[in-house]
């Protein structure tokens, strides 16, 4: 009877066992491969990063604000920095459940498959994602970030360290980068599959790192350049190589352009429009849209942290949008423009970490930021001669912090951080905001991590100082 039971029961698991795999094999699709395939990874991680990178929550609805390159005209209250932890959540979401995570894997394939140039172009760019959020909150999950099955809960690394780190994974990704191996890249929407110009870009992210921490850590920086300068030193060398991705027509247009399709709530702010008249500056027609109605100065900012009646009074018809050109379905996001590149030789020079020439490297990268909106002719020359837009090696931090501020509109990120390192243009909060005056220096954590990831979060706050807009960070030295 014992053995009869036994076999009963066998037959039983067996039977279970074969309708399980039955059911496996119903739940299969045919049509998706059940490896990821890298090509099609890495389109569609890309995309995701800069639509985050370029788009309403990290961008428009903030940092753009901070730095006072945008305004709103409506809905004012992000412009008078009212948050909530939940504000912040798109960057840290997006870039670890969905671009670390995509990156990692692909990494991962490059290395099964033996192609070196999927794993270098991957490491590229999940170190520009760590650097978005190291200069955006400060303190973040690094070395155990993107690693589900290992850790849960990662612990947030110094900023510090995830600059270091970050650097010596783009010294990595510049080792496994190799034109000469015929390894292909498909997918690319930045750069067509062709590795030199990732070898750039990589060469060209160390160097702005190396100026972030060039505060804190000199001679960290000056190793860095002397390194970069060692392997050969290829940058960026054109606006035709600047790491920027194009968009398409509607539904896969620029973020900004889908924004302002079905709102209308952002304009050019007043404090760069002040400077571009101040200045005669000819990219002012490029950076905003002249009004609706006639007004007698064609373009017409909104204050940075006008009341919803202030900017009201204004009004819709008698204040610019940003220029066409950002509105503009295929306008690219820019990632890191050639006008950059120069402006970081210029101060890496300015700081004696080379021997190049700054004053000439400042005028070059005006003139590159010029040629970005096809801005030539004797304009230009005009416009560098002037009195105030001479370089002043005196004090290179205001001379290329304005300009490079200028040069950076609409990457909200970048000119924000540079911003708060360089502490030029010297900015002023409205009487109008929340923070007493001040213009905030950090995205706050999302309120996620308290409960999901509490005591690593407590760890970082009790390390870096409290979960607030205004707690400045390791980078932010003055």
């Amino acid at each position: 009877m014992k053995n009869k039971n036994l076999y009963i029961l066998a037959i039983l698991a067996i039977a279970f066992s074969s309708c399980n795999k039955e059911l496996d094999e119903v739940n299969i699709n045919p049509n998706a491969p059940e490896i990821p395939q890298p090509d099609y990874l890495l389109t569609g991680t890309t995309k995701t990063t800069a639509d985050a990178y370029w788009g309403v929550t990290n961008n428009m609805n903030s940092s753009l604000l901070f730095a006072q390159h945008w305004a709103k005209v409506q809905y004012t209250e992000e412009d008078r920095f009212i948050f909530s932890n939940s504000s912040f959540s798109s960057l840290w979401s997006t870039g670890y459940a969905q671009s670390i995570a995509g990156f990692n894997k692909i990494i991962e394939l490059g290395d099964a498959q033996g192609n070196p140039n999927y794993k270098g172009v991957a490491l590229v760019l999940r170190s520009w994602v760590f650097l978005l959020l190291t200069d955006a909150y400060g303190d973040v999950p690094y070395t155990q970030a993107g690693k589900i099955k290992q850790f849960v809960t990662p612990v947030y690394d110094k900023q510090k360290d995830v600059y270091y780190g970050i650097l010596n994974d783009l010294k990595t990704a510049q080792a496994a980068l190799d034109p000469a191996s015929g390894k292909v890249v498909s997918g690319d929407l930045i750069y067509s599959g062709n590795i030199a110009l990732w070898k750039k870009f990589a060469n060209s992210l160390r160097l702005r790192i190396a100026l972030r921490i060039a505060d804190k850590e000199p001679a960290k920086s000056k190793q860095v350049i002397d390194e970069i300068f060692a392997e050969g030193g290829a940058y960026i060398n054109s606006k035709s190589e600047n790491a920027q991705l194009f968009y398409s027509d509607s539904p896969q247009q620029n973020p900004v352009a889908a924004s302002f399709e079905t709102r209308n709530d952002y304009r050019i702010s007043k404090t760069i429009v002040d400077k571009l008249f101040a200045l005669n500056d000819p990219r002012l027609p490029v950076y905003a849209s002249k009004t609706d109605n006639v007004t007698p100065q064609t373009y017409v900012g909104i204050p940075n942290g006008s009341t919803n009646s202030e900017a009201s009074a204004i009004g819709l018809a008698n204040s610019s949008r940003p220029g066409t050109y950002f509105l503009a379905p295929k306008a690219p996001a820019v990632i890191f423009s050639y006008a950059e590149l120069l402006f970081d030789r210029a101060e890496a020079a300015a700081r004696g970490f080379t021997t190049e020439n700054a004053a000439d490297l400042y005028k070059q990268a005006i003139r590159a930021s010029f040629d970005q909106y096809s801005i030539g002719g004797s304009a230009v020359d005009d416009y560098i001669n002037q009195a105030a837009v001479q370089y002043d090696a005196g004090n290179y931090k205001k001379t290329i912090g304005e300009q490079k501020w200028i040069a950076l509109f609409g990457q909200g990120l970048e000119a924000w951080a540079e911003q708060r390192r360089l502490d030029y243009p010297q900015l002023t909060a409205s009487v109008n905001t929340v923070l007493n005056g001040k213009i905030p220096v950090r995205f706050i954590y999302p309120g996620s991590e308290q409960s999901l990831n509490g005591q690593n979060y407590k760890n970082a706050v009790s390390s870096q100082g409290a979960d607030l807009l205004t707690t400045k960070l390791w980078f932010d030295t003055f």
